[in-house]
């Protein structure tokens, strides 16, 4: 029996797995490759306070840190989460039981939603360029999308020498400064594109992208595409539970991270709170970590 059990391994949840573990409770938190968090594919962090480094040291650093604090670590993905009695039950490959439980689960890569998308996963077709983008040095490559990730996936791909062609629905969402390092970079950039379709024999070879300004199709050539539209969080497993989702599936959250449902927390991008970075992910998991200190508290 644990008396926390926090689902996630990115910056909220070893963050809660830190401050859990320092208030004398025993922790336990839960990591997995699916959905894998968000800062691990970052190729360098910035804006972290008194770190500028790949996303993956600073992850490492948090985990090596929560296990030094206390907390037990585990591989394994938490499918549901359900109520036993007074307590909660983690189903995953073995069975857990908390006193009380954090979700911080992140999010997951939404599709593009094309023709041919799912039929070349893997054969071409990518959502985290950090994780595919060595396979495509000295090739061409399409980034797909409108924000900050597309552009930080263009650079990225770009730096390791992939020919990068950017193509966005809209005007591009992001800070200027990142548009400036793409423009600087040459990478070229298209505005008001729409990816229709994938094609290729066995592999991405194609694609058929529709300009709204010209108002017509072409035929691109391409090695493969990076589809890079956003994120949806992952928090499927407290359905059952009743935890009280908003219309895009993000966990609503008062101001001390506690949900709905008494006994269950929420930290960083699986919340609907309006800024996801991992400074603001951090703090929802020391906030969350403390409210389940009080609320077991006030159990005794």
């Amino acid at each position: 029996m644990f008396e926390v059990a926090i689902v996630g391994g990115g910056p909220a949840g070893l963050t809660a797995a830190i401050y859990s573990a320092r208030y004398g409770l025993r922790t336990v938190f839960f990591e997995t490759f699916d959905p894998v968090s968000q800062l691990s594919l970052a190729g360098k962090v910035e804006n972290y306070p008194g770190f500028e480094g790949k996303g993956i040291d600073l992850l490492d650093r948090m985990k090596q840190q929560a296990l030094k604090a206390g907390s037990e670590g585990k591989m394994e993905k938490i499918e549901k989460v359900l109520r036993k009695g007074d307590n909660f039950l983690l189903l995953g490959e073995n069975e857990y039981e908390a006193k009380a439980v954090i979700i911080a689960t992140g999010g997951k890569h939404r599709e593009a939603n094309v023709e041919g998308e799912k039929d070349f996963i893997g054969r071409g077709v990518s959502y985290c360029a950090t994780c595919d983008g060595n396979f495509f040095r000295g090739k061409k490559v399409i980034v797909y999308g409108s924000g900050k990730e597309a552009l930080s996936d263009a650079i990225y791909l770009h730096d390791i020498g992939c020919k990068v062609m950017l193509l966005s629905r809209a005007p591009l969402r992001a800070e200027r400064v990142m548009i400036e390092e793409a423009l600087k970079r040459g990478i070229e950039i298209i505005s008001n594109a729409t990816l229709r379709r994938i094609e290729g024999s066995g592999k991405v070879e194609r694609a058929a992208v529709f300009f709204r300004g010209k108002n017509e199709e072409a035929i691109l050539e391409t090695d493969g595409i990076f589809i890079a539209v956003g994120m949806r969080p992952a928090t499927d497993l407290v359905a059952e539970l009743g935890v009280e989702r908003d219309s895009l599936g993000y966990i609503k959250v008062d101001r001390e991270q506690r949900t709905n449902v008494k006994g269950v927390f929420a930290a960083g991008d699986c919340c609907n709170n309006p800024l996801k970075q991992v400074v603001t992910a951090c703090g929802d998991g020391a906030i969350a970590a403390h409210s389940a200190y009080r609320y077991l508290r006030e159990q005794i």
